[in-house]
């Protein structure tokens, strides 16, 4: 009997998803930036924590506004501190950390390994999201794209320091899993979802934070690493979730963590068209590899070249 796929399942990025989809890639993208300006005053755990802690507040108060309700059984909240565990704790706290010791676009690179690690999850842990040729493929093209676009030169920090290395790789296996975790979330509203994530996510990472950073300690952060911080948490998280989990519940883990790739892009282009940053050739070679990905993964093309040549 033949499996089910994403698109025989319905799980198919739509002209709506892919709007999303880059949009969310705009706000991810933007969070290396803040959490790297953050990081330079602020402790990895407390950059983390602030982000969750802010957002949270910021959605929960939208919530009241808005007069809707948290839930409040039991079994939800536990699902709320099992998603927010593996999708902030742990991946939050193991890239920031990482960032204090490689480059940002090395981590950049080893995040991209995301959906490569979402592939082999959903394939073994859903019956809709089936590892197919094309699916492999496209994670390779779309891989390929992103080393290529940021540039070989970072691959040559690769080993130099490996722990850090380990730990965006770490935190890329959390996502993968945390995309599986979060299907149980669907006919949730995201809203609600988002938010409920993010403030188990603050309860979890305030002890640590008392524990490793002590920010009480330190000098008070600048302005700037303040600025950094609300923007990483109200436009990269609290905005980026909602957007998250709306495309997670209509498309699927799978073409969600597609975001990975088209994150460098949006950042190559903003800087080409905010800052007047020049495109390179292999910015161009690097966005054509991921295209071809990202078609790929979609899998309509392939399903359209199938039916016509059955016609």
């Amino acid at each position: 009997m033949r499996q089910p796929t994403a698109i025989t399942a319905g799980l198919v990025m739509g002209p709506l998803e892919w709007v999303l989809l880059i949009l969310l890639s705009v706000l991810w993208g933007g969070s290396f930036f803040f959490a790297a300006v953050a990081l330079k005053e602020v402790g990895p755990v407390t950059v983390a924590a602030t982000r969750v802690l802010v957002a949270a507040i910021l959605l929960y108060g939208f919530i009241r506004l808005t007069g809707r309700q948290m839930p409040s059984d039991g079994r939800t909240w536990a699902a709320f501190f099992g998603m927010g565990l593996i999708n902030n704790v742990v991946p939050f706290s193991l890239i920031f950390w990482g960032q204090t010791h490689i480059a940002s676009g090395l981590a950049a690179i080893l995040n991209a390994t995301t959906p490569l690690f979402t592939v082999l999850v959903a394939h073994f842990a859903t019956a809709d999201e089936k590892l197919t040729a094309a699916r492999l493929a496209g994670v390779a093209a779309g891989f390929a794209g992103v080393v290529v676009m940021l540039g070989p030169d970072l691959l040559g920090e690769l080993g130099t320091n490996v722990a850090a290395q380990l730990a965006c790789l770490g935190a890329a296996v959390s996502y993968a899993f945390a995309g599986i975790y979060g299907r149980r979330f669907r006919g949730e509203p995201a809203l609600r979802v988002a938010a409920g994530q993010l403030m188990a996510s603050s309860a979890l990472l305030a002890p640590v934070v008392i524990v490793l950073d002590r920010p009480w300690q330190l000098a008070p952060p600048s302005a700037t690493a303040w600025a950094a911080l609300v923007a990483l948490a109200a436009f990269s998280t609290a905005l980026g979730y909602l957007l998250y989990f709306r495309i997670l519940a209509r498309a699927g883990a799978t073409n969600l963590l597609l975001v990975t790739f088209l994150i460098p892009v949006s950042a190559i282009l903003l800087g080409s068209t905010v800052l007047g940053e020049q495109l390179a050739a292999r910015h161009i070679v690097g966005m054509a590899a991921i295209a071809v990905g990202l078609a790929a993964m979609d899998g309509r093309l392939f399903s359209r070249r199938h039916a016509d040549v059955a016609r």
